[in-house]
């Protein structure tokens, strides 16, 4: 018999967002469903840590091939700035992952302007796509900040 208890205690207390991500290119592009139309980004004022994980969902040829954490000034990240790198990986069957985290002053260290931050990867083929995770510790503790359930 499944509990009748429902409450949320350490969910409730982080960020967890998953996203797909379909860049539709080899390039180095930010998290985003649309190619880069639609950024999946934190503001970072708000939380105290920031981890992404990526894993390949449809591998069209290479997959994953990098993973970045990347900080901006501007949600529309116009010269975003590298905080993390996985360096070159081969993500490129099921089961692959790769995590990546950083602190806020990781970030403030290069830029203080820095408050905006995203993950970035690169594909190996224009057809590859991931699923994507951000985690976010908040600064100051409050509840509900994860849904038990989204649905679009």
């Amino acid at each position: 018999m499944a509990s009748a208890i429902g409450t949320l205690k350490w969910l409730a207390n982080i960020l967890i967002q998953f996203w797909d991500h379909d860049p539709g290119a080899t390039t180095a592009k930010l998290v985003s469903p649309d190619g880069g139309t639609t950024i999946r980004y934190l503001d970072m004022s708000l939380y105290s840590r920031f981890a992404v994980a990526a894993f390949p969902t449809v591998i069209g040829g290479g997959g994953l091939t990098k993973l970045e954490i990347v900080a901006s000034s501007d949600a529309a990240f116009t010269a975003p700035v590298v905080v993390k790198d996985s360096g070159v990986i081969a993500a490129d069957a099921a089961g692959d992952w790769v995590v990546l985290e950083c602190t806020a002053e990781e970030i403030v260290q290069l830029g203080d302007d820095l408050q905006y931050v995203a993950g970035r990867l690169t594909q190996a083929t224009a057809t590859d796509e991931a699923a994507v995770m951000y985690l976010a510790q908040p600064r100051f503790a409050h509840k509900d900040l994860t849904p038990a359930t989204t649905i679009a």
